[in-house]
């Protein structure tokens, strides 16, 4: 077999070319009703879960008696009740109507116990400071006496008695606390005091219960995935869907608009690397500078925890700073190169200026699929079951109740997740063919004046209308390839928590390999887009097309789209870091005490603003390819004086396409 065998029968115009095609029948059409089905059963899935779950769960912390704080969800209402008191180390505690503030700090002669306070001589507090709900009603509900609680009403006896049994009883003593996420905390400072006071031998003492509870395997598996994570991402809803949505898409329409003013380019791409820099060691001289107030503040308001992963954040913006300075001076040649590939594109833009207005589209779009995602999710999450756990302390056996997940729940959660992976792609995917379709015809067209925005909304109702399926099906396959490294990721972390270095090794090779294998059917999907958008083909008779025309000009093709990626990959990281920056500064002001963690919400904003951007930029992305692609058809379809290519486009291609 020859090696022009190997590269596939070059193209032929089909009769009468004239352009995309406007013969067209719908594409992969079984992918396009497998896409409804699992929107339906999404729908179907999220009604059940609102109609058995109760997001409250979620959002509010569970007592020891399975109650749970600030609603009527339990045996006892506990609507007047939001905040929990902890009592032992097992998370079991008491809600409560408030999270006590005391100026003593501490007050040992004092206990919070599972059936109200219970205090003795030399008391500080009066007995209405802390008000904990009634738990009379319950008839096994464990009571203090001096017997069990305070021997000889005696401190130190009081710490290993029954009763508190050193931090793992029914009673704890009040202490002075700060709220997070409607939890009680204590304070360093306050655990210090009682420490010199009931353990003066300091031993095995629990400094801080939450983060004792936090080892207890039963209750990390119940609540430190799911409810946390969830419970911040609803407190922090309106500001994901405000800034985490709406940011990226003023930020991005601005960016992607500027491109394509002539002269404009340079100076928006230097100020982007600039600006990014500049952001990112922002960020971390202002976790430096907050960890700083946090450890010298007095009162202590922030545990040293908290006030360590501060510091290593800053050092790690500080990290990640330096080495996108050495990324971009490595980069500036390849970063002027590529300015001269979005300038080719920015000619077809601005033919088309109304094809900046549809990455807003997609945005809604998406925003619109998350906002039911998120509610769905978020019930799926509260749909757990209530077991008891019970733990010895001394001659006594605590029952605490935790929130557990059923199999069929957590089978849920892995479904919904392919459900968003499998939309967000496909929302991409009909975005690149749309771009790709309005390119080719801006590249086809003999006279370039009749091509304007008509073009661009000719091309939308077109992609819906024929080639949804065949979104549907490249989507489909990238969000196959996702959930199994998601997979992949939980089996790591079980790797983690074995111990086991050959299984951490092996899973890491593998996701490496999926990773380089979703990077190329990424590409691969790009180009069979692209030959969908000319010649309205299927996705599988497009892939192999594209394939092969690209394999036979893979020098040129190669070079062009590596340093053309420069301009995009600015772009999308200055819309990503200015949107988390500008969302951290707002979360944190107005709701940032209540939060579990400021992390999980910036995070989620940071991939959802990532997502936009690469909407936006995918304009200039997918650009590129196309009028490359196009260029490299054209050379293959018709001899030199009837190709479409215009002199200068030649020139640039042939110039640029071999450094």
């Amino acid at each position: 077999m020859s090696h022009d065998e190997d590269m596939g029968d070059k193209l032929t115009a089909p009769p009468d070319f004239d352009g995309p095609t406007s013969r067209r029948s719908c594409t992969d059409v079984l992918c396009t009703l497998l896409l409804w089905t699992m929107w339906i059963s999404m729908t179907g899935l999220g009604i059940y879960a609102m109609q058995n779950g109760d997001y409250r769960l979620i959002l509010y912390p569970l007592d020891y008696a399975g109650n749970v704080c600030g609603t009527d969800k339990g045996s006892i209402d506990m609507t007047e009740f939001p905040y929990l008191y902890y009592v032992n180390d097992y998370s079991g505690g008491v809600c409560v109507k408030t999270c006590p503030k005391l100026e003593e700090l501490a007050d040992p002669y004092t206990l919070v116990t599972y059936n109200g306070l219970f205090q003795v001589d030399g008391a500080y507090i009066t007995n209405d400071t802390i008000a904990i709900a009634d738990y009379s009603v319950n008839n096994d509900t464990l009571t203090c006496n001096k017997e069990t609680c305070y021997p000889n009403n005696d401190p130190e006896q009081s710490y290993v008695s029954d009763g508190v049994s050193e931090g793992k009883g029914f009673a704890y003593y009040a202490l002075d606390t700060y709220e997070v996420m409607w939890r009680c905390v204590f304070r360093d400072d306050a655990t210090d005091k009682l420490d010199a006071i009931v353990n003066p031998n300091n031993n095995n003492f629990t400094e801080d219960v939450v983060d004792m509870a936090t080892t207890n395997e039963n209750i990390k598996e119940g609540y430190s995935v799911w409810n946390n994570l969830f419970g911040d991402l609803w407190i922090t809803r309106y500001f994901i869907l405000g800034l985490g949505f709406g940011a990226p898409l003023v930020v991005g329409f601005f960016y992607a608009f500027m491109l394509r003013v002539p002269g404009v380019l340079p100076v928006m791409v230097w100020f982007s690397i600039f600006a990014t820099v500049g952001i990112v060691f922002a960020g971390g001289w202002y976790a430096g500078n907050t960890a700083t107030q946090w450890k010298t503040a007095e009162p202590p308001k922030y545990t040293a925890d908290e006030i360590q992963v501060a510091t290593i954040a800053s050092y790690v913006l500080y990290v990640v700073g330096g080495l996108l300075v050495l990324l971009f001076l490595f980069m500036r040649k390849r970063i002027q190169l590529a300015m001269g590939c979005v300038k080719e594109t920015s000619k077809a833009i601005m033919k088309m200026p109304g094809i900046i207005f549809f990455p807003v589209i997609q945005g809604l779009g998406f925003m619109v699929f998350m906002i039911a995602w998120t509610v769905y999710s978020v019930n799926l999450a509260s749909m757990g079951e209530f077991s008891t756990n019970t733990f010895a302390a001394g001659n006594i056996q605590i029952s605490v109740r935790s929130f557990e997940f059923s199999d069929f729940v957590k089978k849920c959660g892995w479904y919904m997740l392919f459900c968003f992976f499998w939309s967000g792609q496909f929302i991409l995917a009909l975005g690149e063919i749309v771009f790709a379709m309005a390119v080719a015809k801006w590249y086809f067209a003999r006279d370039k004046s009749k091509v304007g925005s008509g073009t661009v909304w000719a091309s939308i109702s077109t992609s819906i209308w024929y080639h949804a399926g065949t979104a549907a099906f490249g989507s489909l396959i990238i969000a196959i390839i996702k959930m199994i490294r998601a997979f992949m990721a939980y089996l790591q972390k079980k790797a983690d928590e074995m111990d086991s270095s050959i299984a951490k090794a092996v899973l890491c090779c593998c996701q490496c390999c999926f990773y380089c294998l979703e990077k190329c059917m990424k590409f691969i999907n790009k180009n069979a887009y692209i030959q969908t958008a000319i010649f309205g083909s299927s996705f599988c008779t497009s892939a192999k097309e594209a394939f092969f025309l690209i394999l036979r000009n893979a020098a040129r093709v190669a070079a062009i789209s590596y340093v053309s990626g420069g301009v995009v990959f600015i772009g999308k990281l200055f819309i990503m870091t200015l949107t988390t920056g500008l969302s951290y500064f707002a979360i944190d002001h107005y709701v940032g005490d209540d939060l579990y963690s400021i992390i999980g919400p910036l995070f989620f904003i940071a991939c959802i603003a990532w997502f936009i951007a690469g909407m936006f930029m995918s304009v200039y992305d997918m650009g590129i390819a196309t009028i490359l692609q196009c260029f490299v058809a054209d050379e293959e379809m018709f001899t030199a004086e009837e190709r479409y290519a215009e002199g200068s486009l030649k020139t640039w291609v042939d110039n640029h396409g071999s450094k």
